[in-house]
């Protein structure tokens, strides 16, 4: 085999706090520069264009979620197959996965680009959006719709590579995107004052460079990439796997994506100046969920590794490894946002009234950065195993807290805005609980006892 197949990772042996460090480490590098240029572009946006641009593109961050989340869910589900037929050491049928997931993504995303295009100004007006930010944000969704199957090429070569051990090579190609899509929004915004239009083309055009010589260079270092025409042919049985795996994980982020949705309708309801501390709030907390999003993934590969080669004691030692490092970062990020938050929403606006009232929200939500993190740590080791239940358990909670909390929270005297950011927090809260219980029942099943099926194909 190919001496550059030692950027592999066999994560079934192994102290397993090492494995994961060693694996999340890259993944968040990657997430923080994907999230500094997400930063950067709201920057642009709202320091050259006004808080009624940033409010545009806020507006749609939470549509667009639920677009890139049926993608993401079947791209994820790949993974987890290929990352457990890898872990049973079945190499025949880990090609076949990264075959079978690339036409099932390709196919995913082109449905979900054009049923996206379509709805935009609609769901759009459904939602609520202040008439003066419409049409920036009809023109900024739509341009992100288009450039669905772009990212969804990307989501695919990374998620293959990491199911493979491998957080590594996704990387170089998201740090060559950032620094693109920062250049890119620089000239397009504030040289040929092409508007969120330029924004929105600086991030398609990235994400269009990250995908394909992602792919490209996996197709010619990793020897897994190397595939004979026996390879190609749809393979049911795999394809059924990938999808059962996918489609739950599908659901859950569209349940999720559904919640912020209409957590930001209700938002909308309060006027451009509180869309526009929403979006630079959730964009600060964006990143601060990096670190838990990096360590889920790794505990995703991790569990669905162990699971295939009938671990299910290091897979109980992984989760609380992870558990210990999300209390750690918890804490550290509630000191951050605590001591610094007024400077960091002014990052984003030049508003007065924008930035008091994002800085307030701050310290109402990193109150609740510990739930954040448990949603993340159980995520990681359930959604690695294939608990399809789990996916859809939490999908539940969150649609549930996002939709119901607003209209109990705006009851109560001198809540009004805030309902808001109390919303985010307290949802946060149900759904890490109900993560908690669901991983302890899924414990006791498994404690003492080996995975009888191995594979979940």
């Amino acid at each position: 085999m190919d001496t550059r197949k030692s950027s592999l990772m066999n994560m079934t042996e192994g102290r397993p706090m090492r494995l994961l460090f060693v694996f999340a480490l890259p993944l968040l590098i990657g997430n923080l520069f994907q999230q500094a240029y997400n930063l950067v572009d709201s920057m642009i946006v709202g320091k050259l264009l006004g808080a009624g641009a940033l409010a545009a593109v806020g507006a749609t961050g939470s549509i667009s979620f639920l677009f890139f989340s049926l993608c993401n869910g079947i791209s994820s589900g790949g993974g987890i197959v290929t990352a457990q037929y890898y872990g049973a050491k079945d190499n025949e049928r880990v090609k076949r996965a990264i075959v079978n997931s690339a036409y099932i993504m390709l196919s995913t995303s082109v449905v979900t680009a054009v049923f996206a295009f379509l709805m935009v100004p609609t769901v759009l007006s459904w939602m609520g959006t202040p008439e003066e930010i419409l049409p920036d944000a009809i023109t900024y969704m739509r341009m992100t719709s288009a450039s669905v199957p772009l990212i969804a090429v990307y989501n695919y070569a990374s998620s293959m590579q990491r199911a493979l051990g491998d957080s590594r090579t996704p990387l170089y190609f998201l740090i060559f995107s950032c620094f693109v899509n920062v250049g890119l929004d620089l000239l397009f915004v504030g040289v040929f004052d092409m508007g969120v239009f330029g924004a929105a083309l600086a991030t398609m055009l990235s994400q269009l460079l990250a995908g394909v010589g992602s792919l490209l260079y996996a197709v010619r270092t990793n020897p897994f990439f190397r595939l004979n025409r026996s390879y190609l042919s749809f393979d049911r049985k795999i394809a059924k796997a990938a999808v059962r795996m996918g489609l739950p994980l599908a659901l859950q982020w569209s349940l999720i994506a559904i919640s912020t949705t209409a957590l930001q309708t209700f938002t909308n309801s309060f006027g451009a100046d509180a869309v526009a501390a929403f979006t630079a709030t959730n964009r600060l907390e964006q990143l601060v969920q990096q670190p838990f999003g990096s360590l889920s993934m790794a505990l995703s590969t991790y569990s669905s590794q162990n699971w295939g080669a009938k671990r299910n004691d290091r897979i109980q030692a992984g989760f609380r490894d992870n558990l210990i490092a999300t209390v750690v970062l918890s804490a550290l990020m509630f000191l951050i946002m605590r001591l610094f938050g007024t400077q960091l929403v002014s990052l984003f606006v030049n508003e007065t009234e924008v930035i008091s009232l994002g800085s307030q929200a701050l310290q109402i939500t990193s109150c609740f950065y510990l739930f954040l993190g448990i949603i993340y740590a159980t995520r990681g080791v359930l959604n690695g195993v294939g608990d399809a239940l789990f996916a859809f358990i939490n999908g539940i909670v969150e649609i549930a807290g996002r939709i119901g909390l607003p209209m109990l929270l705006v009851l109560i005297p001198g809540v009004g805005v805030w309902a808001i950011w109390y919303t985010a927090g307290i949802t946060w809260m149900l759904a890490g609980l109900s993560c908690i219980f669901r991983y302890l029942s899924w414990r006791r099943k498994n404690t003492g006892s080996e995975n009888a099926s191995g594979v979940s194909a």
